[in-house]
């Protein structure tokens, strides 16, 4: 059972082939909203049966906790970030102290657990002994023809949050031939649109909402090129594996991303992207360009991408996965 939250705006949920749960909150953002799902999500779990628990991030962390510890159950630790590290977190220093004692708190008491990228595993291990198997964040390998793009466009896909890039990329496109198409929203989507009128950008920048990953796999397709950049504040930034740096290999377009060690390690053995090695918006857009009009260049990444998604795919994730459950209950 998936269990998750529901807001006034929240959509629909999907069918899907598992039970999903969401609990009603009346608070949307702020310590309220956390202090709430939080209550609700326990009591959820203390009158619930399961075999094992799964606290997704530390903003679930707790009620896992206690309840597993009250009923005797397995718990689980599934960490989609370096939570202490993200950029929203560290740039606050009471926020970080709240969530560093949760975490050292914690995550010592999750013996078992697994996250995105290697570096992270490397990390948990560092501080706090636990020893997490990798599970990537990666797209089910599709049955998507690679054609010849009609149009040369470029694309931002997903959350438009802090720590993107946004402040550079919005500046960079001034001297790119080629239009960017962003995908998404989020908590900087209000300064995006001001960085795009700021700079005279509306006739090339456009904004687009968030579209359902099968759709979105249809634009991403037909795209040139693919944008995958972080800012390097906090480590979960320099440590991350975003998941559009895998649906951009997975759907055969060249990207270009940071010089990270996770990002790196895979360019290494695929090379499938042009790698910046800064946000400076000059860097950009000298590397946008460079696939713009080196077409060797591009043939070759664009092959390589389509070589790597037989590989970084989740079919091939998966079976991490079902072995880590199953040397749980063995």
């Amino acid at each position: 059972m998936l269990v998750g939250k529901r807001l006034r705006s929240s959509a629909s949920a999907n069918n899907e082939p598992y039970r999903q749960k969401r609990l009603y909150c009346f608070f949307a953002t702020g310590k309220l909203y956390y202090l709430e799902f939080n209550i609700r999500l326990f009591f959820f779990l203390l009158f619930r049966k399961a075999d094992v628990i799964c606290a997704v991030d530390l903003d679930t962390i707790i009620p896992v906790y206690l309840v597993s510890a009250l009923k005797g159950t397995k718990r689980v630790y599934d960490a989609h970030e370096l939570f202490t590290e993200m950029k929203e977190v560290v740039s606050r220093p009471g926020v970080y102290r709240f969530w560093k004692w949760i975490e050292q708190k914690m995550l010592p008491k999750f013996k078992s657990g697994y996250t995105v990228s290697q570096s992270i595993v490397r990390e948990f291990e560092k501080r706090y002994g636990v020893q997490y198997t990798l599970v990537r964040n990666c797209p089910c390998l599709l049955d998507i023809p690679v054609t010849e793009q009609q149009e040369r466009f470029i694309l931002y896909q997903g959350a438009v949050n802090e720590a993107r890039g946004m402040e550079w990329l919005i500046p960079a496109m001034q001297t790119v031939k080629a239009p960017l198409h962003i995908y998404g929203s989020g908590n900087y989507l209000a300064q995006t649109k001001e960085l795009i009128s700021r700079h005279h950008l509306g006739d090339k920048v456009f904004l687009h909402p968030p579209l359902p990953p099968a759709q979105l796999a249809r634009v991403t397709v037909s795209a040139y090129i693919g944008i995958n950049l972080v800012e390097n504040t906090g480590l979960n930034q320099y440590f991350s594996l975003a998941n559009k740096f895998f649906d951009y290999i997975q759907c055969g377009i060249p990207q270009v991303t940071m010089r990270y060690p996770e990002y790196e390690q895979v360019n290494n053995d695929y090379e499938v992207a042009v790698l910046v090695d800064n946000l400076d918006e000059t860097t950009i857009s000298e590397a946008i360009n460079r696939l713009l009009t080196d077409n060797d260049l591009y043939d070759r990444l664009r092959e390589n991408c389509l070589r790597a998604r037989q590989v970084y795919n989740w079919q091939e994730e998966e079976k991490k996965l079902l072995s880590f459950y199953h040397n749980l209950f063995t």
